[in-house]
């Protein structure tokens, strides 16, 4: 229970930071992310992200994905192949307008673990068809989990959670943006895990932070 309560309170000092965020310009990312085996060498990704330009309400961008994975080695070395709807809600000139993307992607993911240190590479390409335009872009995201009240990722472990992703456009100008996102999580059992952390995003001519709140569910369909 007294890891929940520390947990409870990172996310709510992290919520009463969003609801001040309209005025500071620091959007709130609200985001669900499943891997589920469907067989010893197949998963499937399912994630949904709600992402705001405030704490809730003011809707930023609503992200649907899914794919199908296959692990080239146990628990490792996964590619898929997925498809992503994308409805954005930017303003301009003080209006709110709406655009929709259809995006088909194809990655890979390898892991590493040295010591307490879990280390994640994920390489993606992505094909993206927005109403009145194509793109393709390229992205590579290293990530790092590290344990603090215990040696593995095990149930009721606390963990820091960082990572680094750039977005290169296939097309010019060739930087698209950056990420650097740093959290605390909480395992909550061997299939399930919550992280509420910090996002800051670079862009050509835009810098801009985000709450995010994350759940993560990993409970297999299969007994493999």
């Amino acid at each position: 229970m007294r890891m929940f309560k520390i947990l409870a309170v990172s996310i709510g000092l992290l919520g009463s930071i969003g609801i001040c965020a309209q005025k500071n310009d620091l959007g709130a990312w609200y985001m669900y992310f499943g891997n589920n085996k469907i067989s010893k060498k197949l998963n499937w990704h399912n994630e949904i992200q709600y992402r705001n330009f405030d704490a809730i309400g003011d809707l930023e961008q609503l992200l649907i994905r899914t794919g199908l994975g296959y692990d080239l080695t146990e628990n490792n070395n996964n590619v898929l192949l997925g498809y992503g709807f994308i409805l954005s809600q930017p303003y301009v000139n003080g209006e709110k307008t709406e655009n929709i993307e259809h995006r088909i992607f194809q990655q890979f993911i390898t892991k590493q673990k040295f010591g307490r240190f879990n280390i994640q590479h994920r390489y993606r390409l992505e094909e993206r068809f927005l109403q009145d335009d194509f793109r393709m872009r390229f992205r590579y995201l290293l990530g790092l989990n590290i344990p603090i009240n215990n040696k593995e990722m095990l149930p009721k472990t606390f963990y820091g959670s960082v990572y680094n992703e750039i977005f290169l456009h296939f097309n010019s100008p060739t930087f698209d943006r950056n990420r650097v996102y740093g959290a605390l999580g909480y395992v909550i059992n061997k299939n399930m895990r919550i992280e509420a952390g910090y996002m800051n995003q670079i862009q050509e001519n835009r810098n801009r932070g985000q709450i995010q709140i994350g759940f993560y569910n990993n409970i297999p369909f299969t007994k493999n």
